[in-house]
């Protein structure tokens, strides 16, 4: 049997997704802002608090 395909890991899940990658690309800054204009409670993946 095969593995499943997602195997979760916040620091990839950071670094891919995160908010600070999202600042550097100039698509990425698109994104949080439309993410702004609708009113997103989050803009961007962050790890988990407890």
């Amino acid at each position: 049997m095969s593995k499943r395909t997602y195997q979760p890991h916040n620091v990839s899940r950071l670094r891919t997704h995160g908010f600070r990658k999202r600042l550097k690309t100039r698509g990425g800054r698109k994104i949080l802002n439309a993410r702004r204009r609708k009113g997103r409670w989050r803009l961007a993946v962050t790890a988990y608090k407890k």
